[in-house]
């Protein structure tokens, strides 16, 4: 019997690497369109400082990036009130920030691209006056007019009767002044001086309210 031997097929080397190279150009391709960024890469982000209003930095506040009503990234700050924030796609923002006894803050419609962007100092906060221990009196002369330009001490005085400053002002042109401190309860001590007269007040304080208080001097309204 004859057999009939047939040649094996071969594959012209042309047509070989043109074969490779579209191997090659696909998983490319498709690498490329898993790994590429798109368009609403999540790249940009703020930084900046939250301050007083005085300009000191607020350790651990809280900052929050809001868009369409939702919280999308937030931030905490350090203890120099400095914070940076990232991962937020392109668009407009409102940049909420807060802290314990402070009222909250916040910067509308502030645009992100894809870097970060620095706020800077914009972001200043004001004591919340409801953590806040307020002294609010007034200096009468002895007829019951207000007296203006009277020295106002504060000192807190302790159980064993030592005696700490904790500041000092000049009542207004109606004789009224103020202090603030922070909440606690402290026995204070209020003093009123004008030339030769002198007069104090206690106040016990024992939380965050208003107190009030009225010295009067012995001094006369004509003695000017």
């Amino acid at each position: 019997m004859n057999t009939e031997k047939r040649p094996t097929p071969k594959l012209k080397l042309g047509r070989l690497h043109r074969f490779a190279g579209v191997f090659v150009l696909a998983f490319v391709l498709a690498a490329g369109a898993i790994f590429a960024p798109t368009a609403n890469a999540q790249s940009g982000g703020f930084s900046g400082k939250v301050r007083t209003q005085r300009g000191a930095g607020i350790p651990n506040a809280t900052v929050v990036a809001r868009q369409d009503g939702k919280n999308v990234r937030s931030a905490v700050t350090d203890r120099s009130g400095n914070f940076r924030m990232t991962g937020l796609s392109s668009g407009k923002y409102n940049v909420v920030f807060e802290a314990d006894g402070y009222q909250s803050g916040v910067l509308y419609n502030v645009e992100v691209g894809r870097s970060v962007r620095n706020l800077g100092n914009r972001l200043v906060l004001g004591v919340d006056q409801g953590t806040l221990v307020l002294i609010r009196g007034s200096v009468f002369y002895k007829e019951g007019f207000g007296l203006a330009g009277a020295r106002i001490e504060l000192e807190e005085v302790a159980v064993d009767g030592t005696v700490k400053s904790l500041g000092s002002t000049v009542s207004s042109g109606t004789g009224e002044f103020n202090f603030r401190r922070p909440e606690g309860s402290a026995k204070l001590r209020v003093t009123a001086r004008f030339k030769n007269a002198t007069a104090s007040k206690e106040v016990d304080v024992d939380g965050a309210a208003i107190y009030r208080t009225a010295i009067t001097l012995d001094v006369s309204r004509g003695s000017n």
